[in-house]
């Protein structure tokens, strides 16, 4: 599995890059803050959402410390995605957030 770094991330955000970025923690968690630009569909609801995910585009998975996301990126991979992890999650996040 491809992972990026909090710092990494943030700094791809900051040049502007075309980024997508999946938050998979749940409904509280990401009421304390998201990454800019993020779309939240919690873990458990990714194999019923796979129609919101594009099998062209990249996607960044995020969570709460990276295990969830991982997870994630397993299951996506498993189905065709391409997908890195944010290792470290939403811990290790020192950008911006709304």
């Amino acid at each position: 599995m491809k992972e990026i770094t909090a710092k990494e991330l943030e700094t791809k955000r900051i040049a502007e890059e075309k980024l997508n970025i999946i938050d998979v923690r749940e409904d509280e968690e990401v009421a304390m803050g998201i990454i800019p630009g993020a779309k939240h569909i919690p873990l458990g609801q990714i194999p019923e959402r796979l129609d919101e995910l594009n099998k062209n585009e990249h996607y960044y998975m995020v969570c709460r410390s990276g295990g969830r996301s991982g997870r994630a990126c397993d299951f996506l991979i498993q189905n065709g995605y391409n997908v890195t992890n944010m290792a470290g999650g939403m811990l290790d996040w020192k950008g911006e957030t709304e």
